[in-house]
């Protein structure tokens, strides 16, 4: 019965995918600057107050806050320091609108007067600085204001508004945690779940989209590399691990180069490598870490397999018994990559260029970057889409290209949104697409 709904509700307002009240449209602008000093002390407040992910106690006591303050039923601590509110508007569809929480474990570098100098313990026990380097504060505002515009228009729309706040989804978690806490029977399973990113190279005021692929599916795996220790002045009594890891490492580039069709996008990085303890001293083993990247199930199982085959064989050359083959694991769970339903993406698009104008909203390539939002497709039974909101100041770009400089990316210590006119499109265009869903 509710699949038939849902696809009632779905074919009933698509005649809405290119058009806006235009008393709807001059509602939520006239809100959104209504409430924009509120949003801009919000805004720094969490920007200057970063957790890292799992930790996000203090920022999910805020998001719950403001939601427990307009009236939705709020559930906390859900999967970490998850936060869902719902609230019910009548018989409609049901909307989901996501924002995740965590910051990172960076030193700010912007000279901001806000600047973050904040510190805490990463998950290796190490006390380190935090910073929003991935700009979820903007993500989270946008939220906040987007809650409080749509609990304003109240009478502008029916149906039933889910807004979860996700904590760790800087380390692939914080969904599938949710997910098996059973957010979904606290919440109705939507009909149609959004989300934003910030993009460090649009303009603010810019809506960036892509129909289906837009971000990559994320391994993290992990191998140890054995060896026979030694002396480092004796290389011929050992079978060196940091050798044959150098010769892995190098091999693993044929991986996308020379196992893969090169029209499928691919990435095998070796982010970390650590063996030994001092400079003479030959060790037993050598540990590795590696992100891995792609955008099909076939591709993925292409990677890892090639990935196991040159390790072992590797292994073999140097003359290592089968007890020392390395060891390979990949941890659980893997970030599936986010495919945005094309239907909805249109649908959305077509409000954006509705409002914000054809030169203002943007089509681009897929990122190899990971987003764990791909979980909320519920094994693609609800249609998903994430679109780029532009964060920098449109001369601060000219100015770049002009010197020839690489403006920062995400997660650089340099990473710094101009805020109004960022938060301020992207409660616009938050507001506007969930009015849209929503049939108004």
């Amino acid at each position: 019965m509710r699949a038939r709904l849902s696809l009632l509700f779905f074919f009933g307002y698509i005649g809405f995918a290119h058009s806006q009240s235009p008393q709807a449209v001059k509602a939520v602008q006239d809100y959104s600057r209504t409430i924009y000093p509120t949003l801009d002390r919000l805004y720094k407040d969490l920007h200057q107050t970063p957790e890292l992910s799992l930790h996000e106690e203090k920022t999910a006591q805020k998001m719950a806050a403001e939601l427990k303050a307009l009236g939705f039923q709020v559930k906390e601590k859900m999967g970490a320091h998850g936060v869902v509110g719902v609230l019910m508007n009548g018989p409609g569809p049901t909307v989901l609108i996501r924002t995740d929480m965590d910051a990172l474990p960076l030193e700010e570098k912007t000279g901001l007067p806000y600047a973050s100098k904040a510190r805490g313990v990463n998950a290796a026990g190490n006390e380190v600085n935090i910073m929003h380097a991935c700009g979820h504060d903007i993500h989270m505002t946008v939220f906040v204001g987007t809650a409080r515009t749509l609990v304003q228009l109240k009478n502008q729309w029916k149906g039933t508004l889910v807004m979860v706040a996700q904590s760790a989804e800087e380390n692939g978690l914080g969904a599938d945690l949710m997910l098996k806490a059973g957010l979904f029977d606290f919440a109705p399973v939507p009909d149609f779940a959004i989300a934003l990113h910030d993009n460090p190279f649009l303009p603010a005021g810019t809506i960036g989209y892509r129909e289906g692929p837009f971000m990559a599916s994320v391994d993290m795996m992990d191998i140890t590399v054995f060896g026979e220790g030694g002396h480092g002045a004796a290389p011929h009594t050992t079978k060196d691990p940091v050798v044959l890891s150098a010769q892995m490492v190098m091999a693993f580039q044929t991986v996308v180069s020379r196992t893969l069709n090169p029209i499928d996008p691919a990435v095998v990085t070796v982010g970390s490598i650590h063996g030994g303890t001092v400079h003479n001293i030959t060790p037993d083993e050598v540990k590795m870490q590696l992100t891995l990247r792609s955008y099909s199930p076939e591709v993925r199982e292409k990677i890892i397999e090639s990935i196991r085959r040159i390790s072992t064989s590797l292994a073999q050359s140097v003359g290592l018994d089968n007890s020392k083959m390395p060891q390979i694991s990949i941890r659980d769970p893997q970030t599936p990559a986010t495919v945005n339903d094309p239907t909805l993406t249109r649908r959305l698009i077509g409000v954006f260029r509705t409002q914000f104008g054809q030169d203002k909203v943007v089509e681009m390539e897929p990122y190899m970057v990971g987003e764990d939002f791909s979980r909320f497709d519920m094994d693609k039974k609800v249609p998903i889409c994430m679109f780029w909101l532009g964060t920098l100041a449109p001369e601060r770009i000219q100015a770049a290209k002009a010197k020839g400089e690489q403006l920062p990316s995400l997660h650089s210590p340099f990473f710094a949104p101009v805020p109004e006119p960022t938060i301020k499109t992207g409660v616009t265009a938050m507001s506007l697409a969930a009015l849209n869903l929503f049939g108004k």
